[in-house]
């Protein structure tokens, strides 16, 4: 694995183990809140609906599964990919009753009604129910996003230790195992760039395959005596004329 994409799997733990946590209270907190007198309606502990499972289970098991990516993981990649996965829950958690009531019209759908809540039309909410509208989905989904953020930017960085992590082979087991497999070499090969003239890969060719240069060319002492091609008799061109000077006029 290349070393810009190893981390140690400190570098998201707080946030990590911080996104576990209120995932597990964003699932299952509306099933057992009823014991408190806290939650939404159906006001009956570990009561299932449609409600319950898409609008709370969910997104509350996305962010678990992001935190544990988060963890456990320690691959760079990997890390990113689960808090983005715990930021849609988180996101799901704060808009998932309107989308699910508004754009999809789905009405089997529902979170209920805050059991602080009166139920009079018209009368504005209670301290009470709006404090579990924070509690179970709003600020919950809010915090979820930004411990989400704050692990996706730890585990994105490259730091100077991460670098020195990358020279310390020993710092990760596999690595230790996959190296103690590959043969170290103590020095690199000699090579011999020209051939030593005792043992020379290039034999002398046979004798008489090719001329002497006694019998190609003729010897030093002939080169300029052989005989002319031309005729004899007299040079086609006569004496050229001696240059004027004032001692010899033309």
């Amino acid at each position: 694995m290349n070393s810009q994409v190893r981390i140690r799997r400190s570098r998201g733990a707080v946030c990590g183990a911080a996104l576990i946590l209120l995932g597990l209270w964003g699932g299952l907190a509306p099933f057992v809140g009823h014991y408190l007198h806290f939650g939404f309606t159906p006001d009956k502990a570990w009561a299932y609906n449609s409600g319950r499972l898409y609008l709370s289970a969910v997104p509350g098991g996305a962010a678990v599964l992001g935190g544990l990516a988060v963890i456990l993981t320690r691959s760079r990649f990997v890390g990113v990919t689960g808090t983005l996965v715990a930021a849609l829950g988180g996101a799901w958690f704060v808009a998932g009753t309107g989308i699910t009531t508004n754009l999809l019209k789905l009405t089997s759908i529902s979170a209920g009604t805050p059991l602080g809540f009166s139920g009079t039309a018209g009368q504005p909410y209670t301290v009470h129910a709006y404090l579990e509208v924070l509690a179970l989905f709003t600020g919950v989904g809010v915090l979820i996003v930004f411990v989400a953020a704050v692990g996706c930017g730890r585990v994105s960085i490259l730091s100077a230790r991460d670098a020195a992590d990358a020279a310390d082979t020993t710092f990760y087991p596999d690595y230790q195992a996959a190296a103690a497999g590959v043969p170290e070499q103590s020095s690199y090969p000699t090579v011999t760039r020209y051939p030593d003239s005792a043992t020379d890969p290039f034999p002398e060719p046979a004798t008489g395959q090719f001329p002497t240069a006694a019998g190609k060319f003729p010897p030093a002492s002939g080169e300029f005596t052989q005989p002319s091609s031309l005729p004899p008799g007299n040079p086609p061109f006569g004496e050229a004329p001696k240059p004027f000077t004032p001692e010899a006029p033309a």
